[in-house]
């Protein structure tokens, strides 16, 4: 029986081909301790259609550059922004092409001590030797310094200051002092070591971070894609990713994918394209939610029906989206179909499959 393979293969995984060929022509200049240079790094994420290498993030061009630039600096990347706005996708493929790994990951959460960020104890052989590198269990965070690769820190805000703030010394003195194995004994990162930190714009408030620690990194906001085609693009090739490994196909996608960015479109910035103003749903229309939706209607084709996706499938599934935060979402929702989808059905055969299946729909 063959090994069965991971639901999600890490960025390095997943693309392990594009990293060999772009390691192997990558003839520029590299900081210390990176496996590919900056322009590859670029290269990887943006892609090269005449190389053969995709695009990988779909949004702001620029902001890839800055965050490289940022890296290759004295500071940390603190990348903010609205849930769903690819910010973990972003610091997971900028870790595969730094570093050749992304798996370096601290996970913030209520729960997360210090010893997450600087490292704790096998208690066993602490017991039976004292404090030794042998009864040492190192954090992400202390392996990235002493391998020189870069560590990622998710939803940094969702931790207590006081654990956020362990990181204000390793971050300015690439620096960790280790009382317990000697006066003397100090963890030093090598090149190549940084943070790519990531908070929610809708978590602020949760455990603001300190101004020290602030100080520690460059801020970048990741928005929203605005531009449909783009939005659109991105859910079809997401869409195709979890549906290949498991041999699904559908057909009718890109239609109904083009109905489906539109009304997260509409939903997420209160306007339509005609120019109407909406109520914006407390819901996070994201782009990620959009691809959450279109898999789901994909698989209702698939596995219940004829294997035709149709716009109907994904009436049926979005509910599962927009009815999630607030009771008063309902109402906008149904307002939306009532008069925007209403108005759009009478012009096109996907938005009438839409309209007719939503409003067969309870909305609460």
């Amino acid at each position: 029986m063959s090994e069965a393979q991971p639901i999600r293969p890490r960025a390095e995984q997943r693309y392990a081909t594009e990293l060999s060929m772009l390691a192997a022509n990558d003839h520029f200049p590299r900081p210390g301790g990176w496996r590919l240079s900056p322009r590859a790094v670029r290269r990887f994420l943006l892609g090269d259609p005449k190389s053969g290498i995709s695009r990988k993030f779909y949004g702001d061009d620029p902001l890839v550059d800055r965050a490289v630039v940022s890296l290759m600096s004295q500071q940390g990347l603190m990348l903010v922004g609205e849930p769903g706005t690819a910010k973990s996708l972003l610091s997971e493929l900028l870790s595969a092409a730094i570093c050749g790994t992304s798996a370096l990951v601290v996970q913030g959460s209520a729960g997360t001590t210090e010893d997450h960020i600087r490292y704790g104890w096998n208690y066993a052989l602490l017991l039976a030797e004292g404090p030794s590198e042998r009864a040492l269990v190192p954090s992400p965070v202390l392996n990235a310094m002493r391998s020189g690769r870069v560590v990622r820190f998710e939803e940094i805000t969702r931790c207590p200051p006081e654990v956020q703030d362990a990181l204000i010394s390793i971050l300015s003195e690439k620096a960790l002092a280790l009382p317990e194995l000697g006066p003397d004994a100090v963890a030093s990162a090598v090149p190549g070591f940084n943070v790519i930190a990531t908070a929610n714009l809708r978590d602020r408030g949760v455990h603001e971070m300190s101004s020290a620690l602030k100080r520690r990194f460059n801020f970048e906001t990741v928005h929203p894609i605005a531009d449909p085609e783009f939005e659109r693009e991105l859910v079809l090739r997401q869409l195709a990713e979890r549906l290949g490994p498991a041999g699904v196909t559908v057909s009718g996608e890109r239609d109904v994918a083009e109905v489906l960015v539109r009304i997260f479109q509409d939903l997420r910035t209160g306007r339509t394209a005609e120019g109407a103003s909406l109520n914006r749903p407390d819901a996070v229309m994201s782009t990620a939610e959009a691809v959450n939706v279109l898999h789901a209607a994909a698989l209702e084709a698939v596995y219940l029906d004829d294997g035709k996706l149709s716009a109907a499938h994904v009436a049926r599934q979005i509910q599962g989206v927009v009815l999630k935060d607030s009771p008063e979402d309902s109402k906008r929702l149904r307002a939306y179909v009532d008069h925007i989808v209403k108005e759009r059905a009478g012009r096109s055969v996907v938005w009438k499959d839409f309209y007719q299946a939503a409003r067969s729909l309870k909305f609460g």
